[in-house]
């Protein structure tokens, strides 16, 4: 991967034009990066730069610069995958979206991905018919929320009971997972889910939960998708830690990315709503359309 330095400037300029195509693209089509294999320098920015990525496990790799650099540079010996493997952005860095087992996997996952969303801005999401009652009541429900506030459950039992035939296409499953995002439909039309997971960190808000939902919310907005909210959190997450890396900046994307979203948005509460969190977290004051609370 990476420029043929032999073609020198040239090569740059071809980055340059593909980065310009990227940006001009993005909220207008979607753009999806399928990463079978490696991808070095300069050309990581590109995938980057799209509203989905996919690595294939042990063949996909990403790095902006390799592990003989590093050593040479940082003298840190570092193996391709713990560099830039596809685990490793898909619960590090969070530049993958998706983890597949192998190219079919991948290709499965683009499709129904595809299947959710429009093919561009000005189209609005596929629809399915569907045979689940959207008046049905589901009386387990009330047994997945424990009595005591303070105790874990995992969210994805909620929302996978609330929408068509349970199916749930969870995005960045395994980065930031103290908040959930991901696709569903509700009588057969598309709807993007957000929701605090009691279940890591106590569902607190921090840095990467605020990005990564920031990040959801505007792509849903962008391609007319509207935007349900699940609330269960004690608050942003405390800590120096959290406030020398910038939560008060990236906290802000998640305000920045409610308040400008145009899509139709709903909130429920089901159970905290603490602190800034409350207001963070698609409340009324932020323009959601209607906001439930669980009785």
């Amino acid at each position: 991967g990476g420029a043929r330095i032999q073609e020198g400037v040239s090569s740059l300029d071809g980055y340059g034009d593909i980065f310009l195509k990227n940006a001009l693209s993005s909220g207008v089509i979607p753009q999806i990066t399928a990463s079978i294999g490696p991808c070095a320098g300069g050309a990581v920015y590109s995938p980057a730069m799209t509203d989905f990525v996919i690595m294939v496990e042990h063949v996909g790799q990403m790095f902006a610069t390799g592990p003989e650099v590093v050593k040479q540079v940082l003298s840190q010996d570092v193996t391709f995958e713990e560099l830039g493997g596809a685990k490793t952005h898909a619960t590090k860095s969070g530049v993958a979206h998706f983890v597949a087992k192998d190219e079919i996997d991948c290709m499965d996952k683009i499709k129904t991905l595809l299947s959710y969303i429009p093919q561009n801005n000005r189209e609005e999401p596929p629809r399915f018919d569907s045979n689940d009652d959207l008046n049905r009541i589901d009386q387990n429900i009330v047994n997945i929320l424990p009595d005591n506030p303070y105790h874990p459950y995992d969210i994805k039992e909620i929302i996978k009971s609330i929408v068509d035939d349970g199916n749930f296409f969870e995005i960045h499953e395994m980065f930031a997972e103290n908040i959930v995002v991901g696709f569903s439909r509700l009588a057969g039309s598309s709807v993007g889910i957000i929701a605090n997971q009691p279940s890591f960190l106590a569902g607190a808000l921090d840095i990467h939960s605020s990005v990564k939902a920031a990040r959801f919310i505007r792509f849903c907005d962008s391609f007319n998708i509207p935007i349900i909210t699940l609330v269960d959190t004690p608050g942003y997450l405390p800590g120096s830690d959290q406030e020398h890396n910038g939560i008060i900046r990236h906290g802000s994307k998640l305000l920045y990315a409610y308040c400008e979203a145009t899509v139709p948005k709903i909130t429920c509460i089901i159970g905290k709503a603490y602190g800034g969190a409350y207001i963070a977290m698609g409340s009324k004051n932020l323009g959601t359309d209607i906001n439930y609370a669980w009785p």
